[in-house]
């Protein structure tokens, strides 16, 4: 929030410089982003009026002017389209200096001599605005200093609050924080109630009392919407941040910005019937005040009349109610609505306004006859008008409580290290605005203001103790803690190293967001429903991922759009399987997934760039696999949606599935926009850190003994049922078994495909016989063509 210093002092002016006072918010908790001058540096600009002004003989868009300093006239030579008789503005005289070093000084301008230079608000740092020259009003004396007259030695301090302080989102609230801690009184505006000369009222209904318990309305007939904002209103919603409109807008923005309630002023002329707050209806559609036309939703609050809507509740008013020129009764609305009733909703529209960064933070729930009684007031003197009653729509069983909240010494003393004394923080609290019910030298019981709706723990207490006292006055010393240092257990793969042997293979750890597109997660899984967010950061965050593969897809398209070709990534984290109606039983697996894609080197002259293919993916998986207890995996052809059904396999380990493998679905990759072949795995993390404990065992000293088969196997049967078998009957001399030729082709069955097997045997305590190895040959050979069919190869 953007406030003028000089606004904040006229209602808290403690004795301290601005830096002080900048530097005190900003230890109060209520961080001050910057703080910036409210015009440029300038001097010797005096308030001018024009007495005359006349074309330039020899330029068609300058004019001569006469311009008075209350003094003497001087001539001036301007280009501004609306130089003219009678106004006041802004008149550099010969030697002011303008920015940093542009010094004014006498010139000719197409042979007309100028005796100074009358100056538009941009140039003199008070706005963007350089349409021309700046015109100032009527009561403006001529020979004044310009920046006296506007108070321009000022400066605008940013505060930006946390979401629970909203209380401090005007000047009002700023002011009373800035009173507690300097324990400076305040002070604040009067506000009497308007007398009422006329009896009219309109009809007023809340249907949705638990989102809106307080709405108040006043009709004000007879404004004049032409009547010109007086120029200290608007400076101060201009160094807030808030442009000039019409001063029935302007009214409402300054009440908002000085008591901290949104209002809005309905053209009374075009409504119908009553006014009514209650929630859309289905396909209901609004256009606002910036000329979007919304389809509403059934959760939203709107203000409505008999016909259709007006406004969305604390969001922004419809066109077709808001004020214009052709306004002259309105209706002044000041309503509380709860945060939970607003929470997300202007943001779910793509809307962000300073009305629902209020209501959705929170409101004073006692403020709203207050701030319609402070902005009749300001229409009567600006725009004058006729005043009708105040009608009153309140559900008191649905406004908030007061918090009654006890602060025990015990925990204070606690939670700040030291005590503090009892009348101190009794001073403290009171000073806050927060009621003492009941001291005593253990407890402060209190019981909240309106405006502090976040007090509602024991712990708010000590924090509002400590931010009043000064978090520089509490003693400081380093945290003491014993540290127990958790066995890392043999059994156990760390994470760490899993990720160790993907960095070892090129890979690049990325972290994705939980939260992914829910068009995204279709594509990917369209038979899963995933777990929809309540309020997502974004339309395309929206729902629980519920598999790292998507995210990790889009980390690589991301690449590839910046000409990265060559992409390898992993990522572990949950993924999220279940639904919002049972929560508790939602399925949260950590899982460890990848992706390669492009050349299976880096660009080199010793190699043709051959590029990566599903093997590449299974020695990166089988890597993992290495140290796990449960050996190697096995795999299964995949039925994935998302995977090509060719080259895709599902993993298993000791019977168990634990994940995928395999190459992008070229329909899915074409959809998605990838360029070249992806390989991705995603696997339970759990399967992956069983590790196996070191066990010793003696070198064996004598020799190894090799016999090669050649198998004839039907085309279906997977090599891995081939080495489960021959594991088990080739007795436990066997030491390996290696696949190092498979053909299919020429000279054999087409159904049948040819595997020639190594196997090696040795004994740890003899030298084996080759009767031995010839009996283990003959019982893996019979076991073969037993469970499998496989005969030895001729």
């Amino acid at each position: 929030m953007k406030v003028s210093e000089n606004w904040l002092r006229e209602w808290v002016n403690p004795n301290i410089s601005s830096d002080d006072l900048v530097a005190q918010i900003t230890l109060a908790g209520l961080e001050v982003d910057e703080v910036l001058p409210v015009a440029a540096e300038f001097s010797g600009v005096v308030v001018g009026e024009i007495i005359s002004a006349e074309s330039h003989p020899n330029a068609d868009k300058l004019q001569v002017c006469r311009v008075s300093d209350g003094v003497e006239e001087f001539q001036v030579v301007c280009g501004a389209p609306n130089a003219r008789p009678g106004i006041k503005i802004p008149f550099a005289k010969i030697g002011a200096v303008l920015g940093a070093d542009f010094k004014i000084k006498k010139a000719k301008l197409r042979q007309v001599e100028s005796f100074g230079m009358l100056c538009s608000a941009s140039e003199l740092g008070v706005s963007d605005d350089n349409d021309g020259i700046m015109e100032l009003p009527a009561v403006a004396k001529a020979g004044d200093d310009f920046r006296a007259f506007l108070g321009l030695d000022d400066q605008i301090i940013d505060v930006d609050l946390t979401p629970n302080r909203s209380d401090c989102l005007s000047v009002a609230g700023l002011a009373r924080e800035v009173g507690v801690l300097n324990k400076t009184n305040l002070t604040p505006i009067e506000v009497v109630a308007a007398d009422v000369s006329i009896d009219d009222s309109f009809p007023v209904r809340v249907d949705a009392t638990e989102a809106c318990p307080r709405y108040l309305g006043r009709i004000v007939r007879g404004v004049n919407v032409a009547a010109q904002t007086p120029l200290w209103m608007v400076e101060k919603l201009r160094r807030s941040g808030i442009r000039s409109i019409d001063p029935i807008v302007d009214i409402t923005n300054y009440v908002m910005l000085e008591l901290g309630q949104p209002m809005h002023a309905f053209d009374l002329a075009n409504l119908s019937g009553s006014v009514v707050v209650r929630m859309a209806t289905k396909d209901e559609k609004i256009v606002l005040l910036d000329g979007q036309e919304i389809t509403l939703r059934e959760d939203t609050m709107v203000i409505a009349d008999e016909k259709a809507p007006l406004a969305i509740a604390g969001v922004m008013g419809g066109q077709g109610s808001g004020v214009n020129t052709e306004t002259k009764d309105i209706f002044l609305e000041s309503a509380f609505f709860t945060p939970l009733a607003l929470a997300g909703k202007a943001r779910s529209y793509g809307l962000h306004t300073d009305s629902s960064h209020r209501f959705e933070r929170g409101v004073d729930a006692t403020l709203q006859e207050k701030a319609i009684e402070r902005a009749t007031a300001l229409v009567l003197d600006i725009a004058g008008g006729e005043v009708g009653p105040i009608t009153h729509a309140v559900s008191e069983a649905s406004l908030p409580e007061a918090a009654v909240v006890a602060l025990r010494r015990k925990k204070l003393d606690q939670y700040l290290a030291m005590s503090i004394d009892k009348d101190l923080v009794t001073d403290i609290l009171t000073r806050l605005g927060l009621e003492m019910i009941e001291v005593t030298d253990e407890v402060w019981v209190t019981k909240a203001p309106s405006h502090r709706f976040d007090i509602a723990i024991e712990a708010d207490l000590i924090e509002e103790v400590a931010r009043i006292y000064g978090y520089d006055n509490l003693p400081s010393s380093m945290p003491q803690a014993a540290v127990n240092f958790t066995p890392l257990s043999e059994s156990k793969t760390q994470v760490q190293v899993l990720r160790s042997i993907l960095v070892s293979q090129g890979y690049q750890e990325a972290v994705t967001y939980s939260f992914i597109d829910p068009v995204l997660s279709k594509q990917f899984l369209p038979d899963i429903e995933p777990v929809p967010l309540a309020n997502p950061i974004s339309v395309d965050m929206g729902v629980m991922r519920p598999s790292l593969v998507p995210g990790l897809v889009k980390a690589y398209l991301h690449n590839q759009n910046r000409q990265q070709s060559r992409v390898r990534l992993f990522e572990t984290g949950r993924r999220f399987i279940g639904s919002v109606e049972a929560l508790d039983e939602l399925d949260q697996q950590q899982q460890i997934s990848g992706l390669i894609a492009g050349a299976r080197d880096s660009e080199a002259w010793y190699h043709n760039g051959e590029m990566v293919d599903f093997y590449d993916l299974k020695a990166h998986v089988e890597a993992m696999f290495a140290l796990n207890e449960g050996g190697k995996p096995n795999y299964e052809p995949s039925s994935c949606v998302f995977l090509h059904p060719g080259r895709s396999a599902d993993i298993f380990v000791d019977g168990n599935f634990v994940g995928i493998m395999g190459e992008l679905h070229p329909q899915l990759s074409k959809e998605l926009g990838v360029n070249q072949p992806l390989y991705i795995f995603d696997i339970a993390l759990s399967a992956v850190l069983h590790a196996a404990l070191p066990e010793y065992k003696a070198i064996s000293k004598f020799p190894e003994v090799r016999r090669d088969l050649a198998l004839l196997v039907d085309r279906a049967v997977p090599v891995s049922e081939l080495e489960k078998v021959i594991l088990v009957s080739a007795g436990d001399a066997l030491k390996n078994v290696l696949v190092f030729d498979v053909y299919q082709g020429q000279g054999i069955d087409e159904t049948k495909k040819s595997v020639a097997l190594g196997l090696t045997w040795q004994h740890p305590s003899h030298t084996l016989s080759d009767e031995e190895v010839s009996n283990s040959v003959e019982q893996t050979v019979q076991a073969l063509a037993e469970q499998l069919g496989a005969v030895v190869r001729g």
